[in-house]
C-alpha cells in the first residue's frame, strides 16, 4: 500500500513540473516575440528618423529652383523599405516643385521656403513574414 502512495505523488509532481514548464516556455515565448516586435518598431524609428535627415540635407544641396527638383528618395535596409516624399511650400517654386501638395499656401513675397518630409518604413513581421506588413510614418515640415 505505500508502494502505491509513493507512485501516485511521483506521477503528480511530475505532472505538476511539465505543467509549470510548460507556462514558463509559453511566457518566454511572448516575451521574445514582444521584444523582437519592439526593436523593428525601434529600428524603423530610427531609419525614418535618418531618412528625414538625409531628405534635408539633400534638399538644401540641390537647387529648387531648376526643373531636377528633388521629390522622393527611396533604399532599403535589410528587410526595411523606406521612402521619403518631399513636397515643397513657399515662393520661386516653379512647376515641378510645386506638383506634390494639392493645397494653396498662402505666402508672401518674403517667405522662405519650407519642405514636407512624409517617410514611410515598410516591414515585414519576422514572426509572421507572409501575413503581417508594418508601415512606420513620420512627417516632418522643415525651413530651408
Amino acid at each position: 500500500m505505500r508502494k502505491a502512495f509513493s507512485m501516485l505523488t511521483a506521477i503528480f509532481v511530475i505532472v505538476l513540473m511539465a505543467t509549470v514548464a510548460a507556462f514558463i516556455m509559453n511566457l518566454s515565448g511572448k516575451m521574445v516575440k514582444g521584444t523582437t516586435a519592439q526593436f523593428q518598431r525601434e529600428q524603423s524609428v530610427l531609419l525614418a528618423k535618418s531618412y528625414t535627415e538625409y531628405a534635408i540635407m539633400a534638399v538644401t544641396a540641390n537647387e529648387h529652383n531648376s526643373s531636377n527638383c528633388l521629390n522622393s528618395i527611396t533604399g532599403s535596409y535589410g528587410i526595411y523599405d523606406v521612402q521619403a516624399n518631399i513636397s515643397y511650400i513657399g515662393n520661386n517654386l516653379d512647376g515641378s516643385c510645386a506638383r506634390a501638395l494639392n493645397i494653396n499656401p498662402i505666402t508672401t513675397p518674403k517667405s522662405p521656403l519650407n519642405i514636407i518630409v512624409d517617410v514611410f518604413v515598410s516591414y515585414t513581421d519576422i514572426d509572421h513574414p507572409d501575413d503581417i506588413n508594418m508601415t512606420y510614418h513620420r512627417r516632418s515640415l522643415q525651413k530651408i
